[in-house]
């Protein structure tokens, strides 16, 4: 009978360890809980080993994470839906397959819970496989079913934030916004990104330094996103270190893609592809290895394509512009983003296409992208040389660019038409040569004309100077 008792005494034990485990992840103790859980999983618990494979999740280390699940199934028989998703996001799409149907075939208590468990490991399957859209209410309806158990429940990522990912990857904003409600970490980044995504710089805004490296990746994404969209060369550089030992500090999945491709386009202005090479070069493979699906390819192409027309490189964009056109009837997102593809091909041969780019902005600024809409209008009528069409492009442009928040709330200066024009090439980088050359004035005066504004507006910096004009602009 003692021998008897003391095992419960250890179960008992055990049980508390992984207990603690969960509940100093869920206070957002990582190191705690992983030590725990390890102590845990030493004695052949079962939930600290799931406990792990969460945190893992959590950190970005999804393969890992697919190990202890694995080793917690050699516990008791049972099956892991949550590992189906972590399987997805490794690219491996055999062994998520077999998973789902072991997971569907085993027996388990019908709860709350295990329905969230079962519609995200069917929704992210069906997201690689099947129907993005079928993907999404999936999601939405494990969120709702998982709401009155927020953060009470250890998860590897929240299905209101996979929804939000989905959501984004079809250019649905609005529905990747409504997703994520809540003040966490994960939720926040996630609508700071949405914010970048629509071109509102005043709300894109992380925390200078995140815990878990998903979360920095994405905080360091967004702020060198916002340094990009702003043109902001000195906030570029300030922010490259950061998003590159966030880079280094992740591994590629599934589910980072899009802050690896906007990074990738920040490497590209700056000159520093080698650091993205070969995680790109894994994103490519992990892909290849789910077949290519259309949801999670097209914004990694289309990233792909903004790095190449950063760096000057026509045959890399072509290639993705061909990938682009491939998957166009996916989605009307897919297909904006073709659409714009083919019209900056062109553009970077040199013939630009008034039509063609107007429309495709307008597209772009459809699916909630109106500011890379105007960035196509605004490099075509850097690369026009016809004065009238410059000019339709530039207007386009700037009904383009949504209003930004004012800087102050006195009344902004008035500049002149003729430095209005100056302005808006200047916004769109060109030099005071190339501006000189557009408007038929000498690189002298143009430069006398931005000492005017600068004086005007009060800067103190180009970088000053650029944001005020911007605001002007739009």
């Amino acid at each position: 009978m003692t021998h008897v008792v003391d095992h419960d005494d250890e179960a008992v034990a055990t049980g508390l360890l992984s207990a603690r485990a969960e509940t100093a992840a869920l206070d957002g103790n990582l190191d705690a809980a992983s030590l725990l859980a390890d102590q845990a999983i030493l004695e052949g618990d079962r939930h600290g080993a799931e406990v792990a494979a969460a945190v893992l999740a959590q950190r970005g280390m999804l393969a890992d994470s697919v190990a202890l699940y694995r080793w917690a199934e050699s516990v008791d028989g049972s099956r892991s839906g949550f590992a189906v998703a972590a399987l997805l996001g490794v690219g491996d799409l055999p062994q998520a397959q077999a998973q789902l149907a072991a997971f569907d075939d085993a027996e388990r208590t019908p709860t709350s819970l295990s329905t969230v468990e079962s519609l995200v490991a069917h929704a992210l399957s069906e997201s690689v496989t099947g129907s993005a859209v079928a993907a999404l209410s999936q999601l939405v309806q494990a969120a709702a079913v998982l709401e009155p158990h927020a953060g009470k429940v250890l998860l590897p990522d929240t299905p209101a934030a996979l929804a939000c990912l989905v959501a984004l990857h079809l250019g649905q904003l609005d529905m990747a916004e409504s997703a994520v409600g809540d003040d966490s970490v994960r939720h926040s980044l996630l609508r700071a990104w949405i914010s970048l995504q629509r071109g509102d710089l005043a709300a894109a805004d992380g925390p200078a330094q995140c815990a878990r490296p998903r979360d920095e990746l994405f905080a360091a994404a967004i702020e060198i996103g916002v340094a990009r969209r702003r043109s902001d060369l000195a906030g570029l550089l300030d922010a490259w270190p950061r998003a590159r030992d966030a880079i280094i500090a992740h591994p590629v999945d599934l589910f980072v893609l899009q802050p690896l491709g906007e990074i990738a386009v920040a490497a590209a202005r700056l000159r520093e592809d080698e650091w993205l090479a070969p995680k790109l070069a894994e994103a490519e493979d992990l892909l290849v290895r789910l077949g290519r699906p259309a949801l999670w390819s097209v914004p990694l192409h289309w990233f792909g394509l903004q790095a190449a027309v950063a760096s000057e490189s026509p045959t890399v964009a072509g290639r993705h512009a061909a990938a682009l056109a491939s998957m166009s009837r996916s989605s009307r997102y897919a297909g904006a983003l073709a659409g714009c593809a083919r019209a900056w091909l062109r553009v970077l041969a040199g013939d630009v296409q008034v039509e063609q780019v107007v429309s495709a902005a307008r597209e772009l600024r459809a699916v909630g992208l109106g500011w890379d809409g105007a960035r196509l209008a605004g490099q075509a009528a850097i690369r026009t040389a016809d004065r009238n069409e410059m000019t339709t492009l530039l207007t386009c442009a700037r009904a383009l660019h949504g209003a930004p928040h004012s800087v102050e709330d006195s009344p902004a200066p008035q500049l002149s038409p003729r430095e209005m024009e100056v302005a808006e090439l200047l916004v769109g980088g060109m030099t005071y040569k190339q501006i000189g050359e557009r408007l038929f004035i000498s690189a002298k005066t143009v430069e006398h004309h931005v000492a005017r504004m600068r004086q005007r507006l009060g800067s103190t910096s180009r970088r000053e100077l650029l944001a005020r004009l911007r605001s002007l602009i739009a």
